[in-house]
């Protein structure tokens, strides 16, 4: 298929071209946060050109839809509903979690019988934690979102922990046999993701495009980090 992938929900920006018949795709990361609403736009016109494609040539644009920085996830949202409306394709939203899971398999190189409890920093003395099961060439949610603080995380400690919280807060996440892995929801990831939801009817159109939030609250007021920096 021919897919644009990108993701601006975590620290890196990450995107993607893949081209029908071409077994590698194009792609690019870069620092995200501010850089993103700058550069991913130049950034997926470089691919795009690189792969030799035009934007109404697209089966589908895929995004990470969340959880993640709520900035990151408005910035490629709007980026994909934008370039969805203009070359008349629809959108495919991903799932960040699962495309976190996905990048842990990849780089496990496992083909079946793994689970992967998904985590991703909240900000906030926060994660975002999901779990997923990989077996039979597909997965399944074990486990959907919470937003937890990260001692609260349940684990049993069967499979991995993947994610970009073990700098953050990896002292503090419950101990078990399985492997810490990091792992990013990739452009890469989403696009090894995207066969099976459109096949599943995962697709909507652009105006129908919508970041994934957990959270209503984005900041600290100043009394709690205060108290925060104190407990510190």
């Amino acid at each position: 298929m021919n897919l644009l992938a990108l993701d601006t929900s975590t620290e890196q920006m990450s995107m993607a071209v893949q081209r029908r018949g071409v077994a590698a795709p194009w792609q690019h990361t870069a620092a995200g946060g501010a850089h993103s609403s700058t550069h991913l736009i130049p950034e997926i016109q470089r691919l795009m050109v690189q792969a030799d494609l035009r934007f109404d040539q697209l089966d589908a644009i895929v995004f990470g839809a969340g959880p993640g920085s709520f900035t990151g996830l408005r910035t490629a949202c709007s980026v994909a509903q934008g370039l969805a409306f203009g070359a008349g394709v629809p959108v495919l939203p991903v799932d960040t979690l699962l495309a976190v899971a996905e990048d842990a398999r990849w780089q496990l190189g496992r083909a079946g019988g793994l689970r992967v409890t998904a985590l991703l920093d909240a900000r906030m003395d926060e994660l975002y934690a999901a779990s997923y099961d990989f077996g039979s060439g597909s997965w399944t949610q074990h486990q959907g979102y919470r937003l937890i603080k990260p001692e609260a995380l349940a684990w049993d400690g069967r499979g991995v922990l993947a994610g970009n919280v073990f700098a953050a807060y990896g002292a503090r996440l419950p101990d078990g046999p399985g492997q810490r892995l990091l792992a990013l929801p990739t452009a890469s990831a989403m696009l090894r993701l995207a066969p099976a939801l459109l096949a599943a009817g995962a697709a909507v159109s652009a105006a129908e495009a919508l970041p994934t939030y957990i959270r209503d609250k984005v900041a600290q007021t100043t009394l709690e980090r205060a108290a925060a920096k104190a407990g510190a």
